[in-house]
């Protein structure tokens, strides 16, 4: 059982992905010993002028990196949390408690896999991929990555070269906005699930993981659970 250990971490590096897109990378100090499964999130203490909020913020880095733990996040538009971790700088110290959460995944999978997620919800699919890839055999493992823009799909050379070395794992972008001469996927995550896992053929002996922002991802669920797959193979985590 977690004992709600508080953390606090200073901010060794500010990664930018787009205007309101950021990673911040969080240094313990060397004698603080903290481990994780990917796909655990951290709950951040965010202090605010009358109160201090608790924001959960998923680890996008591998337990095996060793070095400093990474979140990724947008800026929302009057979200308190969101505005007061863009305004942090290097050097600055945050407090947390965890890990904590269920959507994991800790071994290669042993039947074919399929990993969907949409902008920042890519995070805890990160390391759940780097594990699995590590001592990946045959088994089939496709991530399918959502975002408006070519230069929202964070991560998005780290996942090509998997895919380039690693003859079982597909990376498979969806852009909404896809540029002139863009040969990949384009529109909604849920049409080309549903056309090639649900229309596509009649196999249900697949697992897949979700992560999503609101409604989206749980009727993703929905439509793969109705179609057939059994509740425990399709797991999902909803931002």
């Amino acid at each position: 059982m977690n004992q709600r250990v508080t953390y606090t971490a200073t901010i060794e590096t500010i990664v930018e992905h787009s205007e309101d897109t950021r990673s911040l990378f969080l240094q313990l100090s060397a004698e603080t010993r903290f481990s994780f499964t990917p796909g655990q999130f951290i709950s951040i203490a965010i202090p605010l002028p009358n109160e201090t909020r608790v924001r959960p913020y998923t680890l996008a880095s591998s337990p095996e990196d060793g070095g400093p733990l990474e979140i990724v996040f947008n800026l929302v538009a009057g979200g308190a949390a969101s505005e007061y971790l863009f305004r942090r700088r290097v050097g600055d110290r945050l407090s947390f408690t965890g890990p904590f959460g269920l959507f994991t995944l800790d071994r290669t999978p042993e039947i074919e896999t399929i990993f969907a997620a949409e902008g920042t919800a890519i995070a805890p699919i990160r390391p759940m991929l780097r594990r699995a890839l590590a001592n990946a055999g045959s088994t089939p493992m496709r991530l399918f990555h959502a975002a408006r823009t070519r230069r929202e799909l964070l991560y998005a050379a780290e996942f090509e070269a998997a895919a380039s070395r690693c003859p079982n794992f597909s990376f498979e972008p969806i852009l909404a906005q896809p540029p002139a001469g863009w040969t990949g996927r384009s529109g909604d995550l849920r049409e080309h699930i549903e056309s090639i896992f649900v229309n596509g053929d009649d196999n249900r002996g697949r697992a897949f993981y979700l992560c999503g922002v609101g409604q989206g991802v749980i009727d993703l669920r929905d439509l793969l659970r109705k179609a057939g797959y059994p509740r425990r193979a399709v797991q999902y985590e909803r931002w």
